[in-house]
């Protein structure tokens, strides 16, 4: 609990058995749930999450987002104040997790990300770097909001939550979230947080290139179907 507020940490994990075991021993002690939704692993992910003492939920049907709605179906019947998000791999430096949250339990902001800003050689490809840049430009052109990243790492108020009605089911589920909330004009603050390549296994974004395609691809899909959501919203 972080200034008597209630705070679950959703991992999404697809194939971490390997990472696991370190990445959740990382886990800060003041985080009070820790919540692993096993995304149609083929390996011992579940198995792996559980002796470290996380809580497994289960969303056979792949996709980043698909494995989030999952977690916060599953809360629904017992919000926390505050839900983080990370990823299963090692990238996050969880050592930055207490901030993110600190920011939004401080009742500054309704939503924290962390920016990559200190990113270790290979933990991101090109594409990925050129799409973040190109997301980012396109986010501040059209709705006014400079941000610098779509990191993974983030924390937000289960209220904050509740008002993005979040829908992305795959790779735009970060992007969804930073354009509604610009959109809804939340506070949002964002911090400087290293990054590092994954701690075991394989990328499903940067370690193939049809996969950062297909991230690519569907962020921007997001991007254009808000806008026209925001369009058609202004012109009646």
């Amino acid at each position: 609990m972080i200034r008597g507020r209630t705070v679950v940490l959703i991992l999404p994990a697809r194939n971490e058995a390997g990472a696991l075991p370190r990445v959740l021993r990382a886990v800060p002690p003041e985080i009070d749930r820790v919540i692993v939704v096993d995304n149609g692993s083929t390996d011992e992910t579940a198995a792996v999450a559980a002796a470290e003492g996380a809580l497994v939920v289960t969303e056979p049907v792949r996709g980043y987002g698909r494995a989030c709605l999952r977690a916060l179906d599953f809360l629904d019947d017992s919000p926390p104040h505050i839900v983080a998000f990370a990823d299963a791999d090692g990238s996050d430096d969880f050592s930055y997790l207490l901030r993110l949250i600190d920011s939004v339990a401080g009742g500054g902001a309704a939503m924290s990300l962390g920016a990559r800003v200190a990113v270790e050689p290979g933990a991101l490809s090109p594409l990925q770097r050129f799409g973040n840049a190109l997301a980012t430009l396109l986010i501040r052109l059209i709705w006014g909001r400079r941000y610098h990243d779509l990191g993974p790492m983030r924390a937000l108020t289960w209220g904050a939550l509740q008002r993005l009605r979040m829908s992305d089911r795959d790779f735009g589920w970060t992007v969804e979230m930073q354009v509604r909330a610009a959109r809804l004009g939340f506070p949002v603050v964002e911090l400087p947080v290293p990054y590092r390549q994954r701690r075991a296994g394989k990328s499903k974004v940067s370690g193939a290139l049809d996969g950062a395609v297909h991230a690519g691809i569907k962020i921007l899909w997001v991007i254009l179907r808000e806008w026209l959501m925001k369009a058609r919203a202004e012109h009646g």
